[in-house]
């Protein structure tokens, strides 16, 4: 396993350095060559995976990812501040899968499906969803105090620094509502042909979340007890995870479980985490106009009734 690890280690190098001799070429030409580049290293992640965690990004996958680590560290005997990336839990307790989180985003630049699922035949799928009004605006925060510069620019989003509130990043094209809606009914017409898809709601995971980790861990084919996951629910508890993040507790996480700014709360990662908190942003015409948005929804997610 060290030999695979320095094998992914060396394609991040890679992409560096080619990256480093291209800062002449086109802006276009660049963003083109890093988002394949990009879309190579995962591509060799998913084909060593045991099974895949899909969402879009402001869904609610860090808490799942935490609820994931623990269950998976306590059945494997495992320090509490071991974060589940990739097959770093694997490489110490065989039993425990690889997990490739993905957003299908730089993918699709390596395999040339733009709108095909076709390179995740064959692997188990668990969907994340969430409602895409609250993604929206939870991905303003993200883009407005945690995104660097260059994500901002290979992902089409608001160029760093552009003077735009909530109301006109959740109406982008490119970054907004829009968007999030096309990239859940494109899932949604997909599924039939991957068949071996969960679909997992932020809302549901809310609700109860003991029951929706234990559907994934079961979907997914880990055997742990009722008690453990019990305990990783508690584990990943709103307020131990803003504590969690103040303290930087998981080890090698990196940016992943920190605050941008630790004086700015809207700047963390755990920001509120409230089902339906897009209307404390908005007027009542704005979320009529978003309502009528969401409403082009493949209604298999439950969050508005496509229309004909």
């Amino acid at each position: 396993m060290l030999a695979q690890h320095m094998v992914d280690k060396a394609r991040v190098v890679l992409r560096h350095i080619v990256l480093a001799l291209c800062f002449w070429l086109p802006k276009a030409r660049r963003k083109k060559i890093e988002r394949w580049l990009r879309g190579r290293e995962e591509f060799k992640k998913l084909e060593r995976c045991d099974w895949v965690l899909m969402s879009w990004g402001k869904s609610g996958r860090t808490w799942l990812r935490v609820m994931l680590s623990r269950a998976y560290t306590l059945k494997g005997g495992l320090p509490a501040s071991e974060l589940l990336d990739f097959d770093n839990l694997r490489d110490r307790d065989p039993s425990l899968p690889a997990v490739f989180f993905t957003h299908n985003n730089y993918l699709r630049d390596y395999t040339g499906n733009q709108t095909s699922k076709a390179h995740f035949k064959g692997k188990r799928i668990v969907l994340l969803v969430r409602d895409p009004r609250d993604v929206a605006v939870s991905q303003f925060f993200q883009w407005q105090f945690r995104m660097r510069p260059n994500k901002k620019f290979i992902n089409d989003y608001p160029p760093h620094g552009a003077d735009i509130d909530t109301w006109d990043f959740v109406l982008d094209a490119d970054a907004g509502l829009p968007r999030i809606v096309d990239y859940f009914n494109g899932w949604a017409d997909a599924i039939p042909e991957l068949k071996d898809v969960l679909v997992v709601r932020y809302e549901d995971m809310r609700a109860d979340p003991a029951k929706v980790l234990a559907d994934i861990l079961d979907f997914t084919g880990t055997d742990v007890t009722p008690e453990q996951v019990r305990e990783a629910v508690d584990f990943a508890a709103y307020d131990n995870m803003k504590k969690m993040e103040q303290e930087r507790f998981f080890k090698g996480s990196g940016a992943r479980v920190k605050p941008g700014d630790k004086d700015n709360p809207q700047s963390f990662k755990v920001r509120k985490a409230k089902v339906g908190g897009y209307r404390d942003y908005f007027t009542d015409e704005q979320c009529a106009q978003l309502e009528a948005m969401v409403a082009e929804l493949n209604p298999m997610f439950g969050y508005g009734e496509r229309r004909a």
